[in-house]
């Protein structure tokens, strides 16, 4: 893998085994997944004290629980005891955590409350579910799995003036739709990162949503009248729009507006949801705030609703697209919106995207499959996001002449 990481040719596309192999996948979970901040849901999602909801992060399944202090917690969600998985349920509210093999019963903080006949000098207090590094950021919940977590804050001062507005802390999930697409994470990154496909496959989106590179790209934008003209009245409104990249290129953020005067992802352009997604954003004709966070998400929030993207890898061939669709908390179905409406662009686009993703990995596992050249006018930010990628894992496979896995314990 780092033999080929060195001699990839820039503007190209991956080996083969980088998108199929399973032991490359491996690699990637050690050296990516298992070491970065993911994103994993959202605040609304466990609103109360006792909620919570679990997701599996390649070989470690984890719970995000809200404590009785009302903090978010991160926790391995294995049982100190035998190992068992204590909450199986992909969401669900208890007053303490049970594993259901032996009873042993924990507090929403983790620390082990009840195992019952234990020997005599048992000392509880060193078998609590161990903690995951965990941070809440305008609504949205990263982990890391990593001993020693990469800082936060860098995103944290990037997209929180960004989303902070639209107050998502303060909003509902309406609908929530998982996928599996057979093909490598990296495919589901690279398809994302571009629109030069978007006429051929996509009519729905294309209604509201621009193809011009600057949009979906690293560049441009500064340079797009139309752009900066939108910036500036949203700005003045209080709704940081600028295009904003991190230092290393891993997360960025942009407000780009719809085409066609459009204020929602709908057939029509008009809003979803009468009610607005944040009380405090009156402005209209916001378009769409883009946030990017590799290696797990890509999101879109409008007026009205916000769009998230979640990706979790599952193999070398299978990642998971989990899509939620987020309104004010005090929307009412079939009042302030109607479901199929709200939901019908993304629907339609996500399952056109798994078709286009798996054709991809059809492809690149024939023998005959090099890398090809992206288009230096309309795939930019593939181009983007694979540089990144490379200079990412690069220095971790390079540690001590081999990957070494670091992750708490």
């Amino acid at each position: 893998m780092l033999r080929l990481i060195r001699s990839r040719r820039d503007g190209f596309s991956l080996e083969q085994p980088f998108y199929t192999d399973p032991e490359f996948f491996k690699l990637d979970l050690e050296l990516v997944w298992y070491r970065d901040w993911l994103f994993v849901g959202h605040d609304c999602e466990i609103a109360k004290p006792g909620s919570y909801f679990t997701v599996q992060i390649g070989r470690y399944p984890v719970v995000v629980v809200r404590d009785r202090d009302g903090g978010i917690r991160a926790l391995h969600n294995s049982c100190r005891h035998r190992g068992s998985r204590v909450c199986a349920s992909q969401r669900g509210t208890a007053a303490r955590l049970v594993c259901p093999y032996h009873q042993w019963t924990y507090d929403l903080d983790g620390s082990l409350l009840f195992a019952r006949q234990m020997a005599d000098g048992f000392d509880k207090s060193q078998y609590g579910l161990k903690p995951v590094a965990c941070e809440s950021v305008g609504g949205y919940i990263f982990i890391c799995l990593a001993d020693e977590p990469a800082e936060f804050a860098p995103f944290r001062a990037l997209v929180e003036p960004y989303i902070a507005p639209h107050r998502l802390t303060e909003s509902k999930i309406a609908f929530e739709s998982t996928i599996i697409e057979k093909g490598n994470w990296k495919l589901v990154w690279e398809n994302n990162r571009e629109c030069y496909h978007c006429a051929a496959n996509h009519p729905e989106l294309c209604k509201t949503y621009s193809e011009a590179p600057n949009v979906t790209g690293v560049d441009g934008a500064d340079n797009d009248p139309e752009m900066a003209e939108h910036w500036t009245r949203c700005e003045a409104a209080g709704l940081p729009s600028r295009f904003r990249m991190g230092e290393t290129g891993q997360f960025r953020a942009i407000r780009a507006p719809l085409l066609r005067n459009a204020v929602s992802y709908t057939m029509s352009g008009k809003p979803a949801v009468k009610r607005r997604l944040s009380d405090t954003v009156a402005a209209d004709r916001i378009g769409a705030l883009m946030l990017y966070h590799y290696p797990t998400t890509w999101n879109h929030i409008l007026g009205d609703h916000a769009v998230t993207f979640r990706v979790l890898p599952i193999s070398a061939t299978e990642t998971a697209v989990t899509t939620k669709w987020l309104v004010h908390k005090d929307a009412v179905e079939g009042v302030d919106y109607d479901l199929a409406e709200l939901t019908h662009v993304w629907t339609e686009t996500n399952d056109q995207d798994r078709r286009i993703v798996e054709e991809n990995a059809f492809g690149i596992d024939s023998p005959a499959y090099e890398p090809g050249p992206y288009s230096e006018l309309h795939e930019g930010g593939v181009t983007q996001f694979v540089d990144w990628y490379a200079r990412f894992i690069e220095p971790r496979l390079a540690e001590d002449g081999k990957p070494r896995l670091r992750v708490a314990s």
